[in-house]
């Protein structure tokens, strides 16, 4: 078969099976298949270069550019006309060279041919080359990404997931998005990286990965890279929570939400990392951050109500455990407590005894505390709210037939008291949450 080079002028594309060169009067044609589609190009024929053109066939994969095509074979015919363009052309193919990127692409299509046979026999060597494939073109990217080619390495890294994607190598597409999310974070690439986020999310929606520790870190990591105040990261945490309760919890599993929680306290982000560690089993934590948060932001008379509202809102999730470390570790560490029990501030005894009446059960004893701290009970109106649900879930109180809070409290209150009940909608779940995450 022979081959027709052609001059790279704009825009890669491949020619993925043999295409005929039409020269008809004074133009030329190029019939080639980009992708899945096929594309015709006609273009002006230079003086001079018909008696050089003909019906001619091209080898894949040849790389063509959209115009201006010519022929590199016989350039001392041409006319100086046609010699002028033709240098003008390489010019310009010089002063936009791709080859970082085009090696990339290249050395994915030698990895994904013969996928589906190399997965029939020799498992753990096909699985070795397929990593290897993998990493040789992670490098590729990698070095455009260095030169500063972010817009072409990004476009390159999302034509290589989708390419992934089907052949159903969703392992390989999830590690090569990873990988690129990170560089493009580490190059300040918050739009190219959130993008490569969220596809690494749609890999792990697609694919039948189980949750791990280690997808769970993967996911926190680039959480934690991401601008805070972009919508993207909104979006991210949202579609993270809901991949990751597949089969641990409804409202997201308990590591992430601790990876979360940490991350968003770090970044002094008290209000949302509290929402986290109460969806976690990480009650020291919650402790901790709780008592940084107090010192740091609250009042020196308000240091029991910070406590006291996890506590209630613990135990209106059924999580009597975490409950009782985060008052205990709270009561121990905060610098304006001192050692109890019993307390000075009478809400802090409240809660002490409150924990000790869930273990026992005794409806009268839940009742008498509730009348006896009534003064300071009202300090809060959502305090009675959540001993009314509290009352139900471990005393046998019936429940209310309605609830007089509505809006964003309401929300977070309906959050706290359906989160308990086995039988909850599944489609009620986005809007349980006191922060807005869709």
């Amino acid at each position: 078969m022979e081959t027709l080079p052609f001059l790279p002028l704009c825009g890669p594309a491949h020619v993925t099976r043999p295409a005929e060169v039409l020269v008809p009067n004074n133009s030329m044609v190029l019939t080639f298949l980009v992708g899945s589609r096929e594309r015709t190009h006609t273009a002006s024929r230079p003086r001079g270069a018909m008696s050089l053109l003909g019906r001619r066939r091209v080898s894949p994969p040849t790389h063509c550019r959209w115009a201006g095509l010519l022929t590199e074979a016989g350039e001392a015919g041409l006319s100086a006309r046609a010699r002028r363009l033709r240098q003008g052309a390489c010019a310009r193919a010089r002063r936009f060279p791709r080859p970082a990127v085009m090696a990339a692409e290249q050395e994915a299509l030698k990895g994904g041919g013969g996928g589906a046979s190399n997965n029939s026999g020799g498992g753990g060597s096909s699985c070795g080359r397929n990593r290897g494939g993998v990493q040789r073109v992670e490098g590729k990217l990698r070095a455009s990404v260095e030169k500063g080619d972010y817009y072409e390495a990004h476009q390159m890294y999302r034509t290589l997931f989708f390419r992934y994607m089907s052949q159903g190598k969703h392992a390989e597409a999830r590690e090569l998005m990873y990988s690129g999310a990170l560089l493009f974070f580490s190059h300040n690439q918050q739009n190219s990286a959130a993008d490569l986020s969220m596809l690494v999310l749609e890999s792990l929606e697609k694919s039948d990965a189980k949750v791990t520790d280690e997808l769970l870190e993967n996911l926190a990591k680039v959480f934690s890279l991401m601008d805070q105040n972009s919508p993207e990261r909104v979006a991210f945490v949202s579609r993270a929570l809901k991949w990751s309760s597949g089969g641990s919890g409804k409202l997201g599993h308990p590591k992430l939400h601790q990876l979360l929680a940490i991350t968003l306290w770090k970044e002094q982000n008290y209000c949302e990392s509290r929402y986290h560690f109460l969806h976690s089993t990480d009650g020291e934590g919650c402790a901790n951050m709780l008592v940084e948060y107090s010192s740091s932001r609250g009042y020196r008379s308000e240091v029991d109500m910070f406590v006291a509202q996890a506590v209630l809102q613990f135990l209106c999730l059924k999580n009597k455990t975490s409950a009782l470390v985060v008052f205990t570790t709270y009561t121990q560490k905060h610098p304006s407590i001192e050692r109890g029990p019993p307390f000075v501030q009478p809400l802090l005894n409240f809660i002490w005894f409150l924990l000790l009446a869930v273990d026992g059960g005794k409806l009268t004893v839940f009742t008498v505390l509730c009348e006896q701290y009534q003064p300071s009970l009202k300090r809060d109106p959502m305090y009675n709210e959540y001993l009314d649900r509290i009352g139900q879930l471990f005393f046998g109180v019936p429940p209310k037939q309605t609830s007089s809070y509505g809006g964003l409290l309401g929300n977070l209150l309906n959050s706290l008291m359906v989160a308990g009940e086995e039988d909850e909608a599944e489609d009620g779940q986005e809007d349980s949450s006191p922060i807005e995450l869709d």
